[in-house]
């Protein structure tokens, strides 16, 4: 009698196993597989409903009754410490553009500048820096070469706070092209300039002159 008592425990504990394991398997696969009008099983949705203050709205908590606050003076987000000047500037203390790009040279600097160079610079300037971008043909105004003594002769640190600060027709870049990709590009422009040829058509009106 005992032995039976015990056996038929034994297949009790078995089936409450077996059913707790099915269950499990149901509602997972009800919540992550099957396809459903209805919001998913959030167990512990506190996370997804948190309480919170969105983007410019108001709170009774402050004084000013504004929810966004004015970062503490001298405080500095993360990421946004500008320690050197001359890397996000291009421009020394005294406010001199610096003559040489404070990044080291290699082909991997010169291959992002050339892809930025093409994406942003392209366009009004070429590919090849003479220039005579797409845009031109329809109805921009023309940007100089960069293949002119005028140009060549401009220090490194003009290039690059022209991309961030824009000059005459030109916008600022600075939304668009980080501080790395912009010291990229003017190391590829230096490299256009190294390399440049003129046109045959170029090399004639010399030969007038």
């Amino acid at each position: 009698m005992i032995r039976v008592i015990r056996h038929i425990r034994h297949l009790f504990v078995f089936l409450l196993i077996a059913v707790a394991g099915l269950s499990v398997n149901v509602l997972t696969g009800c919540t992550r597989a099957s396809e459903s009008s209805k919001p998913p099983i959030h167990l512990n949705p506190n996370m997804d409903a948190q309480e919170k203050y969105e983007p410019q709205e108001a709170s009774l908590f402050f004084e000013d009754g504004a929810a966004m606050r004015v970062p503490v003076e001298g405080t500095v987000a993360r990421g946004e410490l500008r320690e050197d000047v001359v890397y996000y500037t291009g421009k020394d203390k005294s406010g001199t553009p610096v003559e040489v790009n404070p990044v080291e040279v290699t082909e991997a600097l010169l291959t992002r500048g050339e892809e930025r160079f093409n994406i942003f610079c392209a366009p009004c300037h070429s590919r090849l820096g003479d220039g005579k971008g797409i845009v031109i043909e329809k109805g921009f105004t023309k940007p100089p070469t960069f293949h002119v003594d005028s140009i060549k002769t401009m220090p490194d640190g003009h290039y690059f706070d022209v991309i961030t600060n824009g000059i005459r027709n030109m916008p600022s870049y600075h939304q668009q092209v980080p501080v790395a990709d912009r010291w990229a590009i003017v190391a590829f422009i230096r490299k256009l300039q190294q390399n440049y040829v003129p046109p045959i058509e170029d090399n004639k009106k010399d030969t007038l002159k």
